[in-house]
């Protein structure tokens, strides 16, 4: 069964019409061709909503490991013009931004395979330290790790003078002298703003959420689960995180939700390592492949992002320590480099 007729599939079952979002989180080596949520979607979704109109039930189904945090309250507003009920379906991963997405729907649609994550980003800007390995790029700042180093002066020191606090403070600060104090400013903005936009997005429900349901769930998601990497099944997020909207597939739905995403992870080959040797051929000195990394579908249009990489043999010198002291020795590498890309 092609992947239209499942999405038609899960319309019958669910009396909705349906939109896909799935984003490629292929592993690999660094420059592994992969996607993240961007706001380069909203356009893309605006033109599948406008092909549906105006109807009761409309379903995203998601798979993603995340991307930008502004992203969510534009993509859920948006939809949310287009229908009286908006809901979200998992047949996988919905982590970071995606789970804000998921924050915002009537209903989260969950098997036994889905799962969400903390929504706590990392920060990187112009003030953000310098990666040693690539002069070029900023090395990210944990929200929560920040969040944390206070926490743990505050709450397991039991520091409260807001002077010693401002001598820890400046502790941090002389430790880590690549820190800018503002990113540590960004850090702290970001903060406030996922947690501005995660109560917004609970507050867009058709059914009104309590003000303290809200707070404890955006309390969990945004700083109580302590690592980004800790993922959350249907059962935890209902009954421990108090998220009510989450429901359980039937075995039916689950079935089709699995077979539609599957044949995503081929067509993206998320199942396969991606090596840049392994791309160019054997025997070969030049290559050029194109990647699909997302797609964005309806029973009406299809659209998909292609990222086209040129793939080349080239030798470089690398530097070793001997005895009688630094040699180059010429090595043989696959370098490789984008030369279009774009949504099609």
């Amino acid at each position: 069964m092609d992947k239209k007729q499942l999405i038609q599939q899960i319309e019958k079952l669910r009396n909705s019409r349906v939109i896909t979002y799935l984003t490629s989180d292929r592993q690999g080596a660094p420059g592994t061709p992969s996607a993240r949520i961007a706001m380069d979607i909203v356009p893309i979704i605006s033109k599948h909503l406008r092909a549906i109109g105006k109807t009761e039930n409309i379903d995203l189904l998601l798979h993603s490991a995340g991307g930008d945090t502004m992203v969510p309250w534009r993509l859920v507003s948006m939809i949310r013009e287009y229908c009286d009920k908006f809901s979200v379906l998992i047949p996988y991963k919905a982590h970071s931004s995606a789970t804000m997405i998921s924050l915002g729907a009537d209903e989260i649609v969950m098997s036994d395979l889905s799962e969400l994550s903390p929504i706590d980003p990392s920060t990187a800007n112009v003030f953000n330290p310098q990666d040693p390995h690539n002069p070029q790029n900023k090395i990210p700042i944990s929200v929560e790790d920040v969040m944390a180093y206070f926490d743990l002066a505050k709450n397991k020191f039991g520091i409260k003078d807001d002077a010693e606090l401002a001598r820890i403070f400046s502790k941090f600060v002389e430790a880590n002298p690549q820190i800018h104090p503002l990113a540590l400013g960004n850090v702290n903005r970001t903060h406030n703003l996922i947690r501005i936009l995660a109560k917004r997005l609970l507050k867009s429900h058709k059914s009104p959420m309590k003000e303290e349901e809200i707070e404890k769930i955006v309390d969990y998601f945004t700083e109580k689960l302590y690592s980004h990497q800790y993922f959350i099944g249907r059962k935890e997020a209902k009954e421990d995180l108090g998220l009510k909207t989450v429901v359980s597939a039937s075995d039916e739905l689950s079935k089709v939700m699995t077979d539609l995403y599957e044949e995503y992870a081929r067509e993206m080959e998320l199942g396969v390592l991606w090596n840049p040797e392994n791309e160019l051929g054997q025997n070969s000195m030049q290559n050029r492949k194109g990647y699909k990394i997302a797609f964005i579908e309806s029973a009406e249009i299809a659209n998909y992002f292609e990222l086209t990489l040129d793939f080349k043999k080239q030798q470089v010198n690398i530097t070793q320590q001997t005895p009688q002291g630094p040699v180059q020795i010429p090595q043989e590498q696959v370098a490789f480099r984008p030369i279009a890309q774009g949504w099609k």
